[in-house]
């Protein structure tokens, strides 16, 4: 399992198409973060204690140019909170995402230190009528939507072919050059 120890906005995702499998993921605010397809799968994301008066967010898509597709996925994923975190988690608000452009959590096991929106929002109602944040097949005690955001781009993805969208095959079109690698990466759900 390869480690990847993020403070805030450590990783930094820059290059076209990335795929992350099987690391260990840690940071506090926005320690996932970049304008790429970017898919996490089956990783563990670990949600730090972040410095006073600070929140935790784990994912922060920055999109600025529109005429590609980009986002971040995070499939099969255990989020949970790091140990001094966990002491604190009432206290301390942690959230899937700060809102960008387009972000996805699919078929991951959420942590009860997720807030019940989930969702935190950017510089007031910036792009909540253009976002796209889904949540699909998501399970823990974190992964109740009946409190989520109520934005107009927040969606509960309740069709499989709808998800296949935000999966290896088609968000990173990993069918093309991840057959070369000899990694044992899933296509779909």
């Amino acid at each position: 399992m390869s480690m990847i120890n993020a403070a805030s906005r450590y990783s930094y995702t820059y290059s076209e198409r990335q795929f992350y499998q099987d690391c260990e993921i840690s940071g506090t605010n926005d320690f996932t973060f970049g304008d790429v397809a970017v898919l996490l799968q089956n990783c563990t994301i670990i949600t730090k204690k972040p410095l006073s008066n600070q929140k935790n967010v784990i994912t922060a898509q920055g999109r600025h140019l529109f005429d590609r597709e980009s986002g971040i996925s995070i499939q099969n994923c255990n989020i949970i909170p790091s140990a001094n975190l966990w002491e604190v988690k009432d206290r301390i608000p942690t959230y899937l995402v700060r809102h960008g452009v387009i972000s996805r959590g699919q078929e991951s096991r959420i942590g009860d230190h997720i807030t019940l929106e989930g969702w935190l929002e950017w510089n007031g109602s910036f792009a909540l009528d253009t976002l796209y944040y889904g949540e699909y097949m998501n399970r823990g005690p974190g992964a109740n939507t009946s409190r989520s955001v109520k934005w107009p781009g927040y969606w509960v993805i309740t069709s499989p072919d709808e998800a296949l969208n935000f999966t290896v095959g088609h968000l990173i079109q990993g069918g093309k050059w991840l057959n070369s690698s000899e990694v044992n990466y899933t296509i779909g759900l």
